[in-house]
């Protein structure tokens, strides 16, 4: 052995990634075996290699004792301290000896032996790589198909794709190169990694939208939950705490360009980008898209909402087959009941809530009192005292309130004399307003 042995382990070690020291231990192990078969099996041997220079030294060890036994393995007290004085019962000694020529067999063993080595120390490699990995995007090339699992090369291994992880209506042919995503890795010293992935894990559409989406990457918009129905249909719910930047814009990229990558990557799965809120209930009127969302009521202690939406939308906020709602609750974390704004109506879905009958009675008739022009200001004291038949509430038709023209309404604060006005005996008809 020599300097060239030792590059030769370098270049190894930079190739394979596996450690020199961990190659020059194997080799001395291998040693130690064949130089047994040249002295014995009962003889210890030890064989040392200069990690500089590849220089081999073989030493023979024996222990010191009162009276021999074996030659091979044993010392007497007066032989050892003529080699050194400071030598006990009990210590070992390494006698340098020559190691001679190795025969056949002996070559044969220490070479198997390197060899055993150097593949475990590769799977090793390969477990520390992959184990880092895990929950990472990776892309692999289809290798076969084996009993519904599909084998897929992502370079010096394989990995999984068990049918549970598998997109329903995906195709998948040998040669094909796909996006994964690593669920778990299984370190087997004996045979190397195993490795399991997914097409169906919100994990990776989280994971395209880190590669595509450089402010997703970098932290400035944050994907803050995701639902997904693989294969059909996602919601991912962003959130910028800068201002300056539009958390939905940037998913979407320009003419919809990122989002387009993403969704031909996932198979033209279809892809809502819905606004994060600390509202629970602007987040799940959100979370309802593409519909539109009447009123939310929220119970926080059990999760759960009550939400009506206008009548002509209720089978866009429930989706087919209930997915669009199924989806938003996933979202949200809450539990969503949907009516439409009649069904609401006839059960008192959602109890009102206004303790002002002249707020209700604009609510009822879509006015924002803010709109209502008037040349007079009411004290508040004063609305709250102003008493309205539920009857003629009730009986007010929606169409004579869109014929309401609010810029005729021209009251003048001169021609009422409040003062003289029993507000609590006055009875305010729809008409007279």
């Amino acid at each position: 052995m020599n300097a060239e042995f030792i590059a030769a382990l370098k270049e190894i070690e930079k190739e394979k990634g596996i450690d020199a020291e961990i190659i020059l231990e194997a080799v001395e192990t291998s040693l130690v075996t064949a130089c047994k078969d040249n002295f014995g099996s009962q003889t210890e041997v030890k064989v040392s290699i200069d990690r500089e220079t590849g220089d081999m030294t073989v030493f023979r060890q024996k222990e010191v004792v009162d009276e021999v036994e074996n030659p091979d393995a044993q010392i007497s007290l007066e032989e050892a301290v003529e080699l050194d004085p400071d030598y006990q019962i009990g210590d070992v000694i390494n006698e340098k000896v020559e190691p001679g020529n190795f025969g056949r067999i002996a070559a044969t063993k220490a070479k198997q032996v390197v060899v055993q080595k150097i593949r475990e120390a590769e799977r090793g490699v390969l477990n520390r790589k992959f184990q880092e990995k895990e929950h990472e995007l990776i892309t692999g090339r289809v290798q076969r198909i084996s009993n519904g699992n599909v084998v897929v090369n992502i370079g010096k291994v394989d990995a999984v794709l068990r049918p549970r992880e598998q997109v329903r209506g995906e195709r998948y042919n040998p040669g094909d190169r796909i996006k994964l995503f690593v669920v778990k890795v299984l370190e087997d010293e004996k045979s190397g990694p195993k490795i399991y992935v997914s097409r169906t894990h919100p994990g990776l559409v989280r994971r395209l939208f880190e590669r595509e989406v450089p402010e997703v990457f970098d932290g400035t918009v944050e994907i803050k939950s995701i639902s997904r129905e693989a294969g059909s249909r996602t919601k991912i719910a962003v959130y910028s705490s800068n201002p300056d930047v539009d958390p939905i814009g940037s998913c979407v990229g320009q003419n919809g360009n990122r989002v387009n990558i993403i969704g031909d990557d996932l198979q033209g799965e279809k892809i809502d980008i819905i606004p994060w809120s600390e509202d629970v209930a602007e987040f799940i009127s959100a979370a309802l898209s593409p519909s539109k969302v009447v009123k939310v009521q929220v119970d926080e202690e059990t999760k759960s909402s009550k939400v009506i939406v206008p009548d002509y939308q209720l089978s866009l906020a429930i989706g087919k087959d209930g997915q669009n709602a199924r989806l938003a609750a996933k979202l949200t974390g809450y539990r969503i009941d949907i009516k439409s704004e009649t069904q609401a109506k006839e059960t008192n879905f959602i109890e009102d809530s206004t303790d002002n009958p002249f707020e209700e009675f604009l609510a009822q008739a879509d006015l924002d009192i803010e709109e209502l022009d008037l040349d007079f200001d009411l004290d508040e004291d004063v609305l709250d005292n102003i008493e309205i038949d539920e009857d003629v509430l009730d009986s007010i038709d929606e169409d004579v309130l869109d014929d309401i023209d609010l810029d005729e309404v021209d009251v003048d604060v001169d021609d009422l004399d409040l003062d003289e006005v029993d507000l609590e005996e006055a009875d305010l008809e729809a008409k007279e307003l």
